[in-house]
């Protein structure tokens, strides 16, 4: 297989990444054929997965406007994956030019790629870290650089959480990262679950199958449990709902039905 110039030499691009196969469903161009043919293979079991990460990625871009509607011009998005079009930066930036924003994520072609693409931008840096670690993320020199702790921070958690199991303690991080906010700050989160999912769940389990083989397990958490991720947020109107009908800019009803799959919210701290 051949290496493309942009992939780390670090990286064993025999092995499927989960940035990578998201950027594939969106439509990118920084995935191999090892992660085409994961995704594929999820697809033969949930054909609507591109739907439903274009809908959590307007999801994303509506909470960011929201976000800066809102007054906050610092944004923290952890498990960024791979920048494609309307990606934070662009949607804040261009609402509110000057506007600081940190990607985190623990792949080194995220990483790698989101250097090249935000070269030259002042404004926004991207960090090599993991969710489970909050206080390696918190203490580093590009998030000390740019994020200021004593003022709003609209945080996100796109996607993300649900490749934590819980062995891992993700309500935790969580918590942790909520306790280093100042009040005024956002949580913008969406997550997978079985519910929403116009599939019966034996099919939907297929993919999570596929997920599972390459070793990036998929959790599928209740509404209930997602919720737990606000404990201590004041919930943002409508709720936690389906990622389309968070504010949407178009009639939901117009919306693909896997569109509604898992669930999307955003938390105020008090």
């Amino acid at each position: 297989m051949e290496r493309p110039a942009w992939a780390p030499r670090s990286i064993d691009i025999s092995v499927p990444s989960v940035s990578r196969i998201y950027d594939f469903y969106l439509g990118g161009s920084h995935n191999f054929e090892v992660d085409r043919e994961a995704a594929r293979k999820a697809m033969e079991f949930m054909p609507g997965l591109p739907k439903i990460m274009q809908a959590n990625r307007a999801f994303m871009r509506r909470a960011v406007r929201f976000a800066v509607d809102e007054g906050i011009t610092q944004f923290l998005d952890i498990g960024s994956g791979i920048p494609t079009f309307g990606n934070v930066h662009e949607v804040a930036q261009a609402a509110s030019p000057g506007a600081h924003v940190v990607y985190v994520d623990h792949d080194p072609v995220a990483v790698a790629h989101s250097q090249a693409v935000l070269e030259g931008n002042l404004d926004t840096e991207v960090v090599a870290a993991d969710l489970r670690k909050p206080q390696e993320i918190l203490a580093a020199p590009e998030v000390q650089r740019l994020i200021d702790l004593n003022r709003p921070v609209a945080l996100l958690l796109v996607a993300i959480l649900h490749f934590v199991e819980d062995t891992d303690d993700p309500y935790g991080a969580v918590a942790e990262l909520r306790d280093a906010l100042a009040p005024g700050s956002l949580l913008i989160l969406t997550h997978a679950s079985y519910e929403g999912i116009p599939l019966p769940p034996e099919r939907a389990e297929g993919t999570v199958g596929v997920y599972k083989d390459i070793r990036n397990p998929l959790i599928m958490r209740s509404r209930d449990k997602i919720a737990q991720f606000f404990e201590g947020y004041d919930m943002v109107e409508p709720g936690l709902v389906a990622m389309p009908r968070w504010r949407p800019d178009t009639a939901p009803e117009d919306e693909d039905p896997f569109a509604f799959s898992g669930f999307a919210g955003v938390g105020r701290t008090a």
